[in-house]
């Protein structure tokens, strides 16, 4: 298993990767894969064992590109990385982007999608918008995917099914503490963006996503964030899953200004290749929550 390599590093490690996996096993295998602009994860199940043994992720240099570059960027991997060439027993993607908002089901016409949208994101006369729902709390998350990268993968995959990556984060966070009373803070940390998710009282309080570069930005989503909810940082929990560990200087920031700050607590319903270790685990909470 090799996992955390950037994409110009991928092709000193991968003959010896290679050497340890027989590919002709892998039709009978799930894979999944969480794309951004920015970045590009995969990770490999053995569907009989329910054991995970392959979890790669890669940086792409132009972390703002426009379809074509980013097409281009997925197409490179697929082109230079072996276990993407393969057939696999089934697929699932997930889109991580900030082109989504949620609708109570209540109030969703599959009919008004650009309306919902267009309040929140920009988008485009012929944006292709499609929506999850959202198991179990009677919410709608309407997004618009990254249709050219989709087809590429139908090319490559046949049929596959597709998410987005906020629709993973908040079924898998409001399944886990339904029956928490104390209002929780999650942050989710990407390489170049932050998701915020707050939960009290098994509900959904409020779901967004931050562009930010430094610590200081982090911290100010945050309390930002728990002022607009009226959250006292001295009572609420903050719970931090994604690029972080308690050495960082997000984590550590965070510590400063609320009282109780911890990691995401790893639980899966898999199991997992000794080597791929608990901040593997935590970086990749909604890739390994796909299948």
């Amino acid at each position: 298993m090799v996992t955390g390599l950037h994409f110009m590093m991928e092709k000193k490690k991968k003959k010896l990767r290679n050497n340890s996996i027989n590919y002709s096993d892998l039709k009978d295998c799930h894979l999944s894969i969480q794309l951004s602009l920015d970045g590009f994860s995969f990770c490999i199940l053995k569907i009989d064992t329910n054991e995970v043994f392959v979890l790669e992720h890669f940086s792409f240099q132009n972390k703002s590109p426009n379809p074509e570059k980013h097409l281009e960027n997925v197409t490179q991997l697929f082109e230079t990385e072996e276990l993407l060439q393969q057939r696999y027993g089934s697929v699932n993607i997930t889109h991580v982007n900030n082109l989504s908002t949620l609708v109570p089901k209540a109030l969703f016409d599959p009919e008004n999608l650009k309306q919902y949208i267009k309040h929140s994101s920009k988008i485009y006369k012929n944006d292709y918008i499609v929506f999850d729902p959202i198991e179990n709390h009677d919410i709608m998350n309407v997004y618009v995917p990254f249709v050219n990268i989709n087809n590429f993968f139908l090319d490559r995959f046949g049929g596959f099914e597709y998410k987005h990556s906020s629709t993973i984060l908040i079924e898998n966070l409001l399944n886990t503490y339904k029956f928490s009373e104390r209002p929780h803070v999650f942050a989710n940390v990407l390489e170049n963006n932050l998701e915020i998710v707050v939960i009290a009282h098994n509900k959904l309080l409020l779901y967004n996503s931050f562009a930010y570069a430094t610590k200081e930005d982090f911290i100010y989503y945050v309390l930002f964030v728990a002022e607009q909810l009226q959250l006292n940082p001295e009572k609420f929990e903050l719970i931090l899953s994604g690029f972080i560990e308690k050495e960082s200087a997000i984590y550590k920031i965070a510590y400063t200004y609320i009282r109780n700050v911890s990691l995401l607590e790893n639980r899966f319903r898999c199991t997992f290749d000794s080597t791929i270790n608990e901040n593997d685990k935590r970086q990749h909470f909604t890739l390994l929550n796909q299948y």
